[in-house]
């Protein structure tokens, strides 16, 4: 019996009983292997989701079990990951199907942007983090950052933890990461971060412009610091940042701001600032496959839990001292 985790109000998740789909012919079918909780399905749980009964999870991967008639390039056995959104399928996030599944329905795979192998050497549980590996991605493609550029991730949760690893890959060897948790922390340092700031005992700035350096502005002394990747969710980093960033200097913004940010243009004028919002992630995840194929992000898998105790998941997710990624063990016999 297939099985489907749904959210029935704010709080409230269940995981139901579900039959098995059949594809279009334009479909494929994807046997779930694993599936990871991602901070907007906490933030959907807690909101009671976007409509009645709605299907929750969107970063997975699988086997494909079956494929409609028209769809050519792949075939059953494969082992794929997904992009949720591509084809308006809206996977998790409001569409008519979730990954928090056994066999998932993904519509229009014919379409080519839906699906993406993924080589047998690498683990079911460490693929599926190809989804949150390409929104921190994302967030450096929009911050231009070169292997010299002295970069600080705000937020050491999944998504910057994701930017911290794209940085080490892409030859920038001085990030800094700043956070309130000491074992998000020490997963920064394990991804790559030369440094890290505890903003509960250290203030921010002071650390960076010890660490990157001070720039004058006006006699100010501003930090050395080039690029700022916004992973935290707080709009005082913003404001911070356009406050103690030196001209010519960067921010990208990767976090959902549920709120309205007071942002001083005169700041953004005066230092000629560049203000980058990233949304999502490439649409060709072969990049973040191979990143995952290269290097070792297990440090990054904090929790696994089975699909029977998501709500168990779910609770670990909402706790921001908790660690990394919480990742669901779907159906742990797929590789």
């Amino acid at each position: 019996m297939n099985k489907q985790v749904k959210i029935y109000g704010p709080g409230k998740v269940r995981v139901d009983d579900a039959s098995n789909p059949e594809p279009g012919p334009r479909d494929a079918v994807v046997r779930v292997a694993a599936c990871g909780i991602c901070g907007t399905d906490v933030r959907y749980v807690r909101m009671g989701g976007l409509g009645r009964h709605m299907p929750l999870g969107h970063e997975l991967s699988g086997v494909i079990e079956s494929i409609g008639a028209e769809v050519s390039d792949f075939a059953p056995g494969m082992r794929v990951v997904l992009n949720p959104t591509a084809s308006a399928n809206m996977i998790g996030n409001g569409g008519a199907e979730g990954g928090f599944t056994r066999e998932l329905l993904v519509r229009n795979a014919a379409d080519g942007g839906c699906l993406f192998p993924i080589p047998d050497e690498l683990p079911m549980h460490l693929a599926a983090l190809a989804e949150p590996l390409g929104v921190g991605m994302n967030a450096v493609d929009r911050a231009e950052v070169s292997p010299n550029d002295k970069v600080a991730v705000f937020g050491a949760g999944p998504i910057g933890l994701a930017a911290i690893a794209t940085l080490r890959d892409r030859g920038v060897a001085d990030v800094v990461a700043v956070d309130l948790s000491p074992r998000r922390l020490e997963l920064a340092r394990a991804l790559g971060a030369r440094a890290t700031i505890k903003v509960s005992e250290e203030d921010p700035w002071v650390e960076l412009k010890k660490l990157h350096g001070e720039v004058p502005l006006m006699g100010a002394p501003m930090a050395g610091t080039d690029a700022y990747i916004e992973a935290s969710g707080a709009g005082k980093v913003i404001t911070d940042v356009l406050q103690n960033a030196k001209a010519e200097s960067r921010l990208t913004v990767v976090a959902l701001h549920e709120q309205p940010v007071n942002v001083s243009f005169l700041w953004v004028m005066m230092k000629q600032m560049t203000i980058r919002g990233a949304m999502e992630y490439p649409a060709d995840y072969s990049e973040a496959v191979d990143l995952l194929t290269r290097w070792d992000f297990s440090p990054m898998i904090t929790h696994r839990f089975p699909l029977e105790r998501i709500s168990e998941g779910i609770d670990v997710a909402s706790d921001p001292n908790a660690g990394g990624k919480v990742m669901i063990d779907i159906d742990p016999e797929v590789n």
